[in-house]
């Protein structure tokens, strides 16, 4: 590995690090609401939490470090930024679709919640203003290390694993690689939401569930596209953007 991508896997472990660790005041929130005695002190399994995330944060940033250069995807700006380039040139080009594919995400989500709301659990509904995330946590953690583990690492090996299944060698990237690699990445970042929701409430629904994966795989499906065509800091943007249109508009209503 060259010294380039090394200095560029340190600085993406860090950044989603910093995510990471922006998450440990939610464990004694979501472990108070558990009936069940704990098995051991709060603090060991926000411990242990830190450790296993970050784990998968390594591997993930490792995945994209291998698998994205071979199938043309990229991050330009923190490129730019190693190689002592110009940030800003690199930066422009991602901030209009980052902006747009931000604001079409969040009012989608509030749609989707608005649409399902009266249909969701009871207890569902009220652990979820119970439950305090901080603002910085939706930032840091939904904006860069989700995108760093869906995006970056999923998706990145997804496209190559299509191409190799479905292309001779050496031959030019069809879009459908891209595409298919999307969709089942946003896939199964919905699916990984539904643990937390399954935690919130003792009463597991279809409604639930179906709400649970489509709100979030359709800004999955978004960020999966701006990763795409304009790099991975146009989707952490997005995604940044799309958290703060959520709180807007959840204090609005």
């Amino acid at each position: 590995m060259s010294n380039e991508n090394i200095k560029l896997g340190i600085l993406l472990f860090f950044l989603g690090f910093m995510g990471v660790l922006s998450t440990a005041p939610l464990m004694p929130q979501l472990l108070a609401m558990q009936s069940a005695p704990l098995p051991m002190s709060v603090e060991m399994i926000q411990i242990i939490s830190v450790v296993q995330s970050s784990v998968l944060l390594l591997l993930m940033v490792w995945l994209g470090l291998v698998f994205s250069k071979k199938v043309g995807l990229k991050s330009p700006v923190i490129l730019a930024l190693i190689r002592s380039e110009n940030v800003y040139k690199e930066l422009k080009p991602q901030l209009l679709p980052a902006l747009i594919g931000g604001i079409i995400g969040g009012i989608l989500i509030l749609s989707i919640f608005a649409s399902l709301s009266n249909y969701l659990p009871p207890d569902f509904l009220s652990a979820s203003k119970k439950l305090i995330t901080p603002w910085y946590t939706k930032i840091l953690y939904g904006g860069i290390t989700e995108e760093l583990l869906i995006r970056w690492g999923l998706m990145s090996f997804l496209v190559w694993g299509i191409y190799r299944l479905t292309q001779k060698d050496a031959s030019s990237i069809r879009s459908y690689n891209y595409v298919i690699a999307i969709i089942i990445s946003a896939l199964i970042f919905g699916l990984g939401h539904l643990p937390a929701a399954f935690a919130l409430s003792p009463e597991i629904t279809i409604t639930l569930i179906i709400y649970i994966i489509l709100s979030n795989a359709v800004f999955g499906f978004i960020a999966g596209y701006l990763y795409w065509k304009h790099g991975l800091e146009c989707a952490i943007g997005g995604h940044m953007i799309a958290h703060l249109i959520m709180i807007i508009g959840s204090a609005l209503i």
